[in-house]
């Protein structure tokens, strides 16, 4: 019986379809290209083999080719008569993913994982402050992610993978002395996984390490190819360390030539996501507002997510639209989150909706008005999707509706009550 890297079986009596899947599968696994070519291999020598059709349905979902994936899990799902339990289970958790069952998603990993632990395709889906925890929008979340990845520790033992997205949890919710050996053996084992330099950039931060993340980031990104899933992403990580040392035209440099180009190769999202996140950001430091950027941003976001229903995506949407001045969008939105908020069908409650209205006083320089919106969600802002360092915008745009506002003491109390770690707030006026 041949197996796979994790030693479960695998539904493939060709050693040559089993080989090539693995290579895809830590391909996938770690964010290189590649994946879809080598698990093309694998169905190449076995055609039925239907792991590897799940597994290349993940790898085309993950690079934003739903219509790619579906098809791919479809072929998985023709061979579904007599298949090992292990892989209808998979079937089915992925047809849930696809068409937006995330809450029937997780619940099915959990079940599936309580069975087969060591089941990484399917743990991926929820290892990260991407994955199905990490987007429950639920209250809680970054713990429950924490405490999910470390009952698996035991399955796993020293695994690079593993060990890089359990010490990425670890450390997002302040345990960085214990997140800090276990990220630099991961980087150790494989120096190729970038989930474990994402694991790294992000611990930097929260050590307040700007100028060894700088270092680090410098000396590990030449060799990740550009069409890495995360190559644009940690180019952003990149560029708010140099915002936070004062490289402003650096940070531009990176914004305009990888994570906000044309030609950027990530999903949808990310690419949202980071451009607005990084514009906004500057401003806050005291970076003259630039309205093309703004209108380039603005006009994405409307094509890419003409409708609410993803909490990360709808605050940077929500941030795109109050920076480019388009009050109308902006509050035609608000009124569609709202009625998902009251239909029961937006996990993240009323979190995003508040916090999209605080955005629109703000730009409007009304900051009182941005200040009596963000202050009580902030106690919630982890539902609104993403890691501590892209949250953390919440908190900075707090500040600076307090300084202009005329309460520097407030800004000066908020920044003392931050948790320990991350330093040098790149706030205008701040300090």
């Amino acid at each position: 019986m041949l197996t796979d890297r994790y030693g479960l079986a695998v539904d493939t009596a060709s050693a040559d379809a089993r080989d090539a899947y693995v290579e895809g599968c830590d391909l996938l696994l770690t964010v290189y290209p590649g994946a879809v070519a080598a698990l093309d291999r694998a169905i190449a020598a076995d055609p039925d083999f239907a792991l590897a059709w799940i597994a290349k349905a993940r790898t085309q979902q993950l690079r934003g080719d739903i219509p790619g994936a579906r098809a791919a899990l479809a072929e998985a799902e023709g061979r579904a008569s007599g298949l090992p339990a292990r892989v209808s289970s998979q079937i089915e958790i992925f047809r849930r993913l696809f068409v937006g069952r995330s809450a029937d998603a997780l619940t099915a990993v959990r079940a599936h994982l309580d069975e087969w632990p060591r089941d990484a395709l399917v743990l991926s889906t929820t290892a990260n402050q991407g994955g199905l925890i990490g987007m429950s929008g639920q209250a809680g979340r970054e713990q429950d992610l924490a405490d999910f990845l470390g009952r698996l520790a035991i399955h796993y033992g020293d695994d690079w993978w593993f060990n890089a997205h359990y010490a990425m949890a670890l450390s997002e919710n302040s345990q960085q002395a214990a997140a800090r050996p276990i990220i630099e053996r991961s980087l150790a084992q494989n120096p190729r996984n970038a989930f474990a330099a994402h694991a790294r950039a992000h611990l930097f931060y929260e050590d307040g390490d700007r100028d060894d993340a700088i270092a680090f980031l410098h000396a590990w990104l030449p060799s990740y190819s550009r069409d890495g899933g995360l190559h644009g992403h940690l180019n952003w990580h990149l560029a708010l360390f140099e915002l936070q040392a004062g490289n402003v035209e650096e940070g531009f440099r990176l914004y305009s030539e990888i994570f906000a180009s044309d030609d950027y190769p990530a999903t949808a999202q990310l690419k949202l996501v980071d451009g607005t996140s990084f514009l906004w950001r500057s401003e806050l430091a005291g970076h003259k507002p630039d309205p093309a950027r703004w209108r380039v941003l603005h006009d994405f976001a409307q094509r890419m997510f003409p409708r609410p229903g993803m909490s990360m995506a709808d605050w940077h949407v929500a941030l795109v639209l109050a920076a480019a001045g388009d009050g109308e969008a902006l509050e035609a939105r608000t009124r569609e989150v709202e009625n998902l908020v009251r239909d029961g069908r937006y996990p993240s409650g009323l979190a995003v909706l508040t916090l999209a209205r605080g955005l629109a006083a703000f730009q409007r320089n009304d900051f009182v008005g941005a200040i009596e919106a963000i202050e009580p969600m902030l106690s919630e802002r982890e539902r609104i999707g993403g890691s501590r360092a892209q949250v953390d915008l919440v908190e900075f745009t707090l500040m600076k509706a307090y300084l202009d506002a005329g309460r520097p003491a407030d800004a000066r109390r908020l920044l003392g009550q931050r948790r320990p770690g991350p330093t040098r707030i790149p706030v205008a006026g701040l300090i």
